[in-house]
């Protein structure tokens, strides 16, 4: 079976098996938004139990 490479490319996976996915609202519209909201946008996030089990069937 092949990868996705857009999946490859959106989420990562810890040592834990956590998928970890990047928060939404970076690209644009960001100069209304405070130092702590850009800042908290940076971090990687934790995607939800649903989610991550569409997501593992995608990556091999």
């Amino acid at each position: 079976m092949k990868t996705r490479k857009s999946i490859t490319k959106r989420f990562k996976i810890t040592k834990t098996g956590k998928i970890m996915r990047r928060p939404s609202g970076q690209d644009h519209h960001r100069a209304k938004k405070t130092g702590n909201q850009k800042r908290q946008s940076r971090k990687w996030v934790k995607v939800s139990k649903p989610e991550a089990k569409k997501i593992r069937k995608l990556l091999p």
